[in-house]
């Protein structure tokens, strides 16, 4: 670790890594921050242009552009680099090529003498963040990926709106993929101390359709938001922030992290979004949730499903 501060580094300054850039630096999350990128001429313009804002920031974040040997002092890199899909690609072909790319990125990282903490944001989220675990060689514990926190986040503005009460006040998760087998397990659903679904027991003008509506809308946010503007990256650059705060200031606060599932709910190996207490060692532990047999169910699926596609991946040629 880095004794002189906290510092993070940052792999990849496309538009999700400089959203998580710009939030850092305006949320004061450390006081050392490097950018790497294979364009070294726009990871220095990056730097420039961050740099120029600092005079108006409540911080004196020292930001430079930086080699994989920076690493070494590192508490936490943050991996937001991947390539684009192309026209016809198929979902494993993609899944291949990034693999291809992290083994260039996570080999020189390790070799620097890295002993912190993976954050891995480039999706398939789940899957990317179990190939950085294969290659570092690192324990579970010490790699985590964005999951389904920003999913969450969703679900709570959403919530919020729909029953008129502060977001931060509903204690709600998305849990399993970060992607189309993600699901609500609405039994855990919580505003303030009150389960959602009493409520909607109790007051008539509440409807279980409309969350299920509220889950769908969750689940397919990302797609309105790239029809609309090509790609999200505000609200995941801010998810990044608040990981990387959970683990430098060793919170200990519960974040539906991408972890590696070690027997819970009979699954193993596994990555999935999971609520899990996130403090200075990383995932610490999975908060084990009273789900139902039909979410249960959900979890299975959504674990079979990356399973699967991790399979692939290791047999296509």
């Amino acid at each position: 670790m880095n004794i002189n501060g906290k510092k993070i580094v940052l792999v990849g300054s496309g538009f999700v890594g400089m959203s998580f850039a710009y939030a850092a630096l305006n949320q004061n999350v450390c006081d050392e921050f490097v950018i790497i990128d294979i364009d070294k001429e726009k990871a220095n313009g990056e730097v420039m242009d961050l740099n120029h804002g600092l005079a108006f920031a409540q911080s004196n974040m020292e930001i430079t552009t930086g080699e994989y040997t920076d690493c070494k002092d590192a508490d936490i890199v943050v991996i937001c680099a991947g390539v684009a899909q192309k026209e016809g690609e198929t979902r494993v072909a993609l899944l291949k090529r990034n693999a291809a790319v992290f083994e260039s990125i996570i080999h020189p990282i390790t070799e620097s003498g890295f002993k912190g903490i993976f954050l891995v944001a480039t999706n398939p989220v789940d899957i990317m963040t179990k190939i950085t675990k294969e290659l570092s060689g690192f324990p579970a514990q010490r790699v985590i990926g964005t999951g389904t926190t920003l999913d969450s986040a969703r679900l709570r503005y959403l919530l919020g709106e729909y029953f008129d009460i502060d977001p931060k006040s509903v204690h709600a998760y998305v849990i399993g993929e970060h992607g189309d087998s993600e699901f609500v397990p609405w039994s855990q659903a919580m505003i303030g101390t009150k389960p959602i679904e009493t409520i909607c027991r109790q007051h008539e003008q509440y409807k279980h359709t409309d969350l299920e509506n509220i889950g769908n809308q969750v689940r397919t946010a990302a797609y309105e938001i790239i029809k609309a503007k090509k790609a999200t990256y505000y609200g995941i650059g801010m998810a990044i922030v608040r990981i990387c705060k959970a683990i430098l200031n060793n919170e200990k606060s519960i974040l539906t992290i991408s972890c590696q599932m070690r027997g819970e709910y009979e699954l193993q190996e596994v990555y999935l979004g999971m609520p899990c207490i996130v403090d200075n060692t990383g995932a610490r532990n999975i908060v084990r949730l009273s789900l139902t047999r039909s979410e249960l169910a959900n979890l299975q699926a959504s674990a079979d499903f990356l399973t699967q596609t991790y399979r692939e991946i290791q047999t296509e040629n």
